[in-house]
C-alpha cells in the first residue's frame, strides 16, 4: 500500500513510524486542507509543546519560567492528548514527548535528538512561520464584539475582534486573514460574498441557544472551560425556568425573538395578553415594535457585555415585568 499510494502521486501517503503505520496528508498539501480540518490544540499549547520537544527532557519549573503560569493548563491538556509524559523529580517533574508525538506529527522517530534536529532544521529553513505551519498553527478566529465574552468563556485563545456585518474595505481585508468567523445566525450568506473561510453562525437568545453555540465552538476551546460553561448555563436554565412555573398571566410577543423566550418559559400566549417587546425600537422594516409594550426586554444593544448575563437578563426582565403587573393589579383592587 505504501508503494501504491506513492505511485498514485495523490495527496495522501502512508508512513512507517517505529513499527506503526500512519496514513496522512502529504506536507505540501497540509495548508490546502487546514481550513476544513477540525481544530484540536490551540496555538499557545502548540508553542509550549514545541519547547518541550526541543528541550526535552525539561524540568516543569524551567518550562514555567519560559512560558508563564499558563503552562500548567497546557501541560495537563498535552498529557490528556498523550503527546507528553511527566515523571516526578523532587518537588517538580520532568517532561518528555511520547511515541504518539512522533506519530501525530508524522516523524520517522520518537528519539529526542532526532526530534530536536527536525525542529532546528525547520526553524532554520523556514523560521518561526515554518515551524508554526509544521505544528499546525492556525489562522486566528474572527469574532464580533458581541460574542467576545463567549470566546473568553470557552477558553478560545487565538482570536481577533472583527466587524463583518457592515465592513469597510479595511475590515474586509482584515477578515480575509482569518481562518474562521464566528457571527450571528442569518448573516452567513452575506459574509460569504467576501470571506472564503469557515463561517460559524451562532445565536444567544435563549439558554438552549447558548448550549448549541457552545457545542458548535467546543472544538476551538479548552475542554475544561467548555464543560464548566455548559454546567453553568444548564443550572441557570433550570433556575429561571422553575421561576416561571405556575404563572398564569397571559402574554403577547411583539417579535419572533420574544416568542421564542415566551415559548421556552412555557408562558400563556394570547392576543390580549401583556405585550412583551425588545427594547431596540425600530425594526429593520422601520416598525416601532417597542411602542405600547408592557414589558421591554433588553437586546444586545442595551445589555451586558457578558453573553450569559445578557440571556439571564431577558428571562429576568420578563419575570419581573409579570410580577410587577400582578402587584399593580392587586393594588388596584385594594
Amino acid at each position: 500500500m505504501i508503494k501504491e499510494y506513492h505511485e498514485r502521486k495523490g495527496a495522501l501517503e502512508i508512513l512507517k513510524i517505529e513499527g506503526k503505520f500512519v496514513m496522512q496528508v502529504k506536507p505540501e498539501y497540509c495548508e490546502l486542507v487546514r481550513s476544513i480540518a477540525p481544530g484540536e490544540l490551540s496555538p499557545p499549547v502548540l508553542r509550549t509543546l514545541s519547547i518541550i520537544a526541543y528541550h526535552q527532557p525539561i524540568v516543569q519549573s524551567e518550562l514555567v519560567d519560559k512560558r508563564g503560569n499558563a503552562v500548567y493548563d497546557h501541560v495537563r491538556e498535552l498529557e490528556e492528548w498523550g503527546l507528553i509524559s511527566r515523571s516526578p523529580q523532587g518537588r517538580t517533574k520532568i517532561i518528555n514527548t511520547t511515541p504518539w508525538f512522533a506519530e501525530y506529527f508524522g516523524l520517522d522517530s520518537s528519539d529526542p535528538e532526532y526530534i530536536r534536529q527536525r525542529i532546528a532544521q525547520m526553524s532554520t529553513q523556514q523560521g518561526q512561520a515554518g515551524l508554526d505551519k509544521w505544528l499546525g498553527m492556525k489562522k486566528p478566529i474572527g469574532v464580533t464584539r458581541g460574542y467576545l465574552s463567549l470566546i473568553f468563556l470557552l477558553g478560545i485563545e487565538n482570536f481577533k475582534v472583527v466587524e463583518p456585518y457592515n465592513p469597510t474595505d479595511n475590515d474586509i481585508e482584515r477578515i480575509k486573514t482569518m481562518g474562521k468567523l464566528v457571527i450571528s445566525n442569518g448573516y452567513g450568506e452575506k459574509v460569504a460574498q467576501y470571506f472564503n473561510g469557515e463561517i460559524i453562525e451562532i445565536q444567544a437568545v435563549t439558554f438552549d441557544d447558548l448550549l448549541v453555540s457552545f457545542d458548535k465552538l467546543s472544538h476551538l476551546g479548552r475542554k475544561d472551560k467548555v464543560k464548566e460553561a455548559v454546567a453553568k448555563v444548564q443550572k441557570l436554565k433550570e433556575e429561571y425556568l422553575s421561576k416561571s412555573l405556575g404563572i398564569t398571566t397571559k402574554v403577547r410577543p411583539a417579535t419572533d425573538m420574544i416568542a421564542r423566550l415566551i415559548a421556552d418559559m412555557k408562558l400563556n400566549m394570547s392576543s390580549d395578553g401583556l405585550l412583551i417587546a425588545p427594547d431596540y425600537g425600530l425594526s429593520a422594516q422601520g416598525v416601532d415594535v417597542s411602542r405600547g409594550a408592557d414589558i421591554l426586554v433588553p437586546t444586545h444593544a442595551n445589555a451586558s457585555a457578558d453573553i450569559v448575563e445578557r440571556v439571564c437578563k431577558r428571562y429576568g426582565t420578563i419575570l419581573e415585568g409579570i410580577n410587577n403587573y400582578k402587584k399593580n393589579k392587586l393594588m388596584d383592587k385594594i
